[in-house]
C-alpha cells in the first residue's frame, strides 16, 4: 500500500540533503521523494513504513522528526478568545 511520508529534517548544506538522498535512494519500497533544504522538509512516497522511513534517515546522523500538520499550531486556543472570567463576574463586595 502506498502512503505519503513527511519528515522535517535538520539539513543545512547540499552535502546534508545528498546524505538524505543517498539513503532513500537505497531504501526499499520508496517511489519517490522530495527534499526541500529551504523547509527542512523530505517527503517520501511509496510502500514504506512510517517510522522505517524515520529511522533510515535518522541514521544520517540529522535531526528527524515526523512533519507536523500547520493547522494544529495555525489554530487559535480555545481559552484566547474567551475573555477571562474574573472579567465578566463582579468583586465581592466588602464588608
Amino acid at each position: 500500500m502506498a502512503q505519503t511520508v513527511v519528515l522535517k529534517v535538520g539539513m543545512s548544506c547540499e552535502g546534508c540533503a545528498g546524505a538524505v538522498r543517498r539513503v532513500l535512494t537505497k531504501m526499499e519500497g520508496v517511489d519517490t521523494f522530495d527534499i526541500d533544504m529551504k523547509e527542512q522538509k523530505v517527503t517520501v512516497k511509496g510502500n514504506v513504513q512510517p517510522e522505517a522511513v524515520l529511522q533510515t534517515v535518522s541514521k544520517t546522523g540529522k535531526k528527524t522528526a515526523f512533519w507536523e500538520a500547520p493547522t494544529e499550531a495555525a489554530a487559535p486556543a480555545p481559552e484566547a478568545a474567551a475573555p477571562p472570567a474574573a472579567a465578566t463576574a463582579p468583586a465581592p463586595a466588602a464588608v
